[in-house]
């Protein structure tokens, strides 16, 4: 069944506008006390059943609603990883300054610079003697 989406207002303001027509005419021309015509009970019993319309679909609305059922696909399950097997240990390597070894350290530069000079002055001081 397709859901409605117009209200009913409309349809029963055209429809009251139509029987306060209707019921001022025949007041106007035969009085008050006169009973209502065919027309204007016609007009009643369509207000009526348009009054019943709107209860009934008020009511409908307020139920809850069928809810689809929704399927989600899943990923496949991955198998386990297999353990790893811990490595057995090889020696202790060594230390890290005596990895780095072609690089000396500040003192060692400063010590070979103050053993060259001294070694130069030695050198000097001897070959002026010979």
């Amino acid at each position: 069944m397709p859901l409605r989406i117009a209200s009913l207002n409309r349809q029963i303001e055209k429809n009251g506008a139509r029987l306060h027509r209707a019921m001022l005419s025949r007041e106007h021309s035969q009085g008050a006390a006169q009973e209502a015509s065919e027309a204007e009970r016609a007009l009643l019993e369509e207000r009526r059943l348009l009054k019943e319309a709107q209860a009934k679909r008020q009511a409908e609305g307020k139920q809850p609603r069928h809810k689809h059922a929704v399927f989600r696909t899943t990923k496949p399950t991955k198998a386990p990883k297999a353990k790893k097997v811990p490595k057995e240990h090889a020696e202790s390597k060594a230390p890290k300054a005596a990895a780095k070894g072609s690089k000396p350290s500040r003192a060692d530069k400063i010590a070979r610079k103050a053993e060259a000079l001294e070694a130069a002055k030695k050198a000097a001081k001897k070959s002026a003697k010979t």
